[in-house]
Formats: C-alpha cells, sequence, structure tokens
C-alpha cells in the first residue's frame, strides 16, 4: 500500500514528495514525469486482498486466474464497502478470456465469452486472438470490433 502512494507521488510530480510508513524521500527530481495529472495505477492479483488495493488506492484491477464467476461474487463483495462508495469513479476492471477468441470464425462463441465477463463487472478486455498471420490477426480485430463495440454498450454502428 506504501509502495503505491510513494508511486502516486513520484510519477507526476517533478519534485515529488512522500512520507509514508515504509518510504519516505523530498529533494528529488523526476524527469521526464507522467503527462497527467495522476499517473493510472491498476493493481493486479487474485485474491480479495488485491481487490481491496485497488479499490482503496488504485484506478483499477486486472484480476487473473479467477472465473468470471468468482470475479463477479468478489466485485460484489467489494461493492458494499465503505472504500467503494467513497470513489468518484469505480475501478477500472480489465478481465481476460480464459481461451484465445475467434470473432471472425466463431461470433456467436465470442459474443457469448465477452457477455460473461461484462457480466462479471469487466468494463475492458485483454484479449487473445486466434490468428495465422499479420493480416489475419488485423481481421480479428476488425471482425472483434463489429461484433462487440466500446463496453459501455454502445452500438458499434454507430461509432
Amino acid at each position: 500500500d506504501d509502495a503505491i502512494g510513494a508511486l502516486r507521488a513520484a510519477l507526476s510530480e517533478g519534485r515529488p514528495e512522500y512520507h509514508g510508513a515504509f518510504t519516505s524521500f523530498d529533494g528529488v527530481v523526476m524527469d521526464p514525469t507522467a503527462s497527467q495529472a495522476r499517473a493510472t495505477i491498476w493493481v493486479g492479483g487474485r485474491t480479495g486482498r488485491s481487490l481491496r488495493r485497488a479499490v482503496e488506492l488504485a484506478d483499477g484491477w486486472c484480476p487473473f486466474g479467477l472465473t468470471a464467476g468468482e470475479v463477479g461474487t468478489m466485485l460484489g463483495t467489494a461493492r458494499t464497502t465503505p472504500a467503494w462508495s467513497a470513489r468518484t469513479e469505480p475501478p477500472e476492471v480489465v478481465l481476460q478470456p480464459t481461451r484465445a477468441l475467434d470473432p471472425a470464425g466463431s461470433p456467436d462463441a465470442t459474443r457469448s465469452t465477452v457477455d460473461e465477463l461484462v457480466a462479471a463487472g469487466a468494463t475492458a478486455l485483454a484479449l487473445r486472438l486466434v490468428h495465422h498471420s499479420p493480416s489475419h490477426y488485423v481481421e480479428q480485430l476488425e471482425a472483434m470490433a463489429a461484433l462487440v463495440g466500446p463496453l459501455g454498450g454502445s452500438d458499434p454502428a454507430a461509432a
């Protein structure tokens, strides 16, 4: 937790200062700094502790090795916490399918997988796509965009 605080201080400030439980610094120069006023931090993990850390201290959670059902249950519990309620925006949740998707060859299965991940709480997806060449990969990306569009539920045809 202290390291996340130190990173927050250091990444976006040219002359950061931070004094935490285990890390303390001042009088240092960071060059270059992040282009945003507040650098984005995502926490990875597969435990309740990693999700707590993401909710309390970070901008997003990237779980791994969990089923969509497990993620959904964990997020359901996290949504009831004071830390979640105190946020101005909910954390991003980046989920990855357990297998490579084939949106051009198996659009129904791909759509079903995406729907399951979104229902579990995904706001973004880390995708692996079946492909056999660079051009096939581009075709798969185009098929994915046409099939799913933005995760916010927008009609991809309207974009």
